[in-house]
């Protein structure tokens, strides 16, 4: 019989009883074990980032809110890191992908391309249906994490996510 994951008390009053809503860190971020231990809060990150998406968290760590806008992946924020808890190695900034939930506006025969308006990289995709509402198709392979179509979602049906080892998805709840 497996057990549940510890979780902190702060997880616990949220709600968060599977310890599965991890913040979003910003780009290039260190795993979030050595995250916590190595950011000194400064602020430069927030300071630096020029879509304004990234803010103070718990504990004053730097968070990204989509509801601010997309992450371009310019590097300002790695570039003004001087503790280490931001690190580019070459790596992708995360692996991190838009999740569509069942709030989705063509779930409901509504007519919305909002998110597919929005992704520059050509991620979500609509096809045409005849006779019937298009519904948009994500490509996780395509897929960035920038977060661009999570803001535009008139129904908050976005969500940006990781992978799970075990087929599921963790949601990047802030």
């Amino acid at each position: 019989m497996s057990q549940a994951p510890a979780i902190d008390r702060t997880r616990f009053l949220q709600g968060d009883l599977r310890g599965r809503h991890t913040p979003i860190r910003p780009p290039w971020a260190v795993p979030e074990s050595l995250f916590d231990d190595r950011c000194d809060n400064c602020g430069k990150c927030i300071e630096i980032c020029p879509e304004r998406i990234l803010k103070f968290g718990r504990g004053r760590l730097p968070v990204v809110d989509f509801q601010q806008g997309a992450c371009t992946f310019c590097g300002d924020c790695v570039r003004v890191c001087e503790s280490g808890a931001l690190n580019e190695n070459g790596d992708p900034p995360w692996p991190l992908k838009a999740l569509l939930s069942e709030g989705c506006l063509a779930s409901k025969g509504v007519m919305c391309r909002a998110c597919g308006d929005a992704c520059e990289a050509g991620a979500i995709r609509f096809r045409l249906i005849v006779g019937g509402f298009s519904r948009p198709e994500f490509d996780s392979d395509a897929c960035t994490g920038c977060g661009a179509c999570v803001a535009p979602c008139p129904e908050a049906a976005i969500r940006i996510s990781t992978p799970c080892r075990d087929g599921e998805r963790r949601d990047g709840a802030m």
